[in-house]
């Protein structure tokens, strides 16, 4: 940065959009902040000068002089209205977050700016500012701190009664509770934001993302078609913004399919037009389990999941349900395998079905506990010895209903005499 600064006018910004290189613009837009006058020229035209530098050091991905440039321009703050700093503050939060492998640093940054809010009272910032710093802590898996912020933030933006905030820190609530696997309160804060929504306008990507925790909610219970209806009203408004979060709500969309056993029907949904537009390694991860399942192959299934890891084992959404599905389909296909014998040998078994000898071990005795089928495994000689499923006499539960019959009787006798005595 240099000593000497340059007056703030538009032709020093058009002085540093002409430069020749990104370097000698952001030296000339640090020297335009350098500027001494507070006209209200000056301060219009500094705003539009931490707007280009901001984009410039993004563009260059400099993280940490973004950092440096909101601590510098604390005095500037002092001079322009409240609203137009929160507008600045957030715009160069959000400048840092798109520089990829930031995540500490935006931590720390937000951290930074809580406690220069709490000391120069802006309220307003403040929350959103700790709101996204709850968000940040969330991803980096912080659980407990992020949900010991976001509970004290939740009371005082219920009583400021400011509903676009509290929709999304509803819904960062909601997130959070099912990071940590409390549906209950997961789905009580996702009631929360609705209510919250349902009194205000709701700009289109935050309905979005309601609709898409609501679907990944009525997954998580099973109930797949309603989860589907959710997860298309998201894909919709993603789709119109061409939200990058468009393919991931399709893609769930198509785990539903899967899920309730319509796997043909996923090469049309991939097909059609708005598909189309998003063909690529998600969509073709749920396409290769989308034909293992029709084809009802444990092969092609660990196949498809080798392949496409970083599609399904990492996403912890599809991998639950993946996860269920795949032990479905090995119970299913070794129950009809082992149906012809009473006794088998665990390799054979093994070999039909295509997976390693201890895996199916391994399976085969989970079952027997589950009771899924009446048997034992001889790990002597490897073998599965089946039993036949015992048949119930029908005579012990008439006999056992004929005498509770006869006690109801009993006692009621008792009563009456019991009565007459009296």
């Amino acid at each position: 940065m240099s000593s000497s600064y340059l007056p703030a006018t538009t032709d020093s910004i058009a002085q540093a959009l002409e430069a020749s290189n990104q370097s000698d613009s952001i030296s000339i837009l640090y020297r335009v902040l350098d500027d001494p006058s507070s006209s209200p020229d000056t301060l219009r035209i500094k705003e539009q000068a931490i707007t280009n530098l901001s984009d410039c050091l993004r563009e260059e991905n400099r993280a940490q002089d973004l950092c440096n440039l909101l601590t510098q321009l604390r005095p500037f703050f002092s001079l322009i209205p409240k609203a137009k700093t929160a507008k600045i503050v957030r715009g160069i939060i959000d400048s840092v977050a798109k520089i990829p492998g930031t995540s500490d640093l935006q931590i720390a940054l937000c951290k930074e700016m809580v406690q220069w809010t709490r000391a120069e009272k802006r309220t307003f910032l403040r929350q959103r500012v700790e709101a996204r710093l709850a968000a940040l802590l969330m991803e980096s898996k912080e659980y407990s701190e992020a949900l010991t912020l976001l509970t004290g933030l939740v009371k005082e933006v219920r009583r400021l009664d400011d509903k676009l905030l509290l929709v999304d820190i509803d819904l960062l609530e909601s997130k959070l509770h099912f990071s940590l696997r409390n549906l209950p309160k997961a789905k009580a804060a996702l009631t929360a934001a609705r209510t919250a929504a349902n009194a205000i306008y709701v700009p289109p990507a935050q309905q979005g993302t309601i609709d898409l925790q609501s679907g990944i909610l009525h997954a998580e219970e099973k109930d797949y078609k309603t989860a589907y209806s959710y997860f298309f009203e998201a894909f919709e408004a993603f789709n119109a913004l061409e939200d990058p979060r468009a393919v991931f709500s399709l893609k769930y969309m198509l785990l539903c399919k899967i899920m309730v056993s319509q796997a043909d029907d996923v090469a049309g949904v991939i097909s059609s037009k708005a598909g189309l537009q998003y063909v690529g390694p998600e969509l073709d991860a749920m396409k290769a389990v989308a034909d293992a399942h029709s084809k009802r192959s444990l092969k092609l299934f660990e196949t498809a999941l080798r392949d496409y890891k970083a599609q399904l084992e990492e996403d912890p959404i599809v991998h639950r349900h993946l996860s269920s599905l795949y032990d479905t389909l090995l119970e299913q296909n070794l129950c009809r395998l082992i149906e012809p014998y009473a006794r088998v040998e665990i390799a054979h078994i093994a070999e039909l079905i295509e997976l390693p000898i201890d895996h199916v071990e391994k399976k085969l005795s989970q079952m027997i506990l589950d009771k899924k089928f009446a048997g034992t495994l001889d790990q002597g000689v490897g073998c599965l010895i089946i039993f036949e499923d015992p048949k119930q006499d029908a005579i012990y539960p008439a006999t056992l209903e004929t005498i509770s019959n006869m006690g109801k009787v009993v006692d009621s006798l008792f009563v009456r005499s019991a009565k007459i005595m009296a």
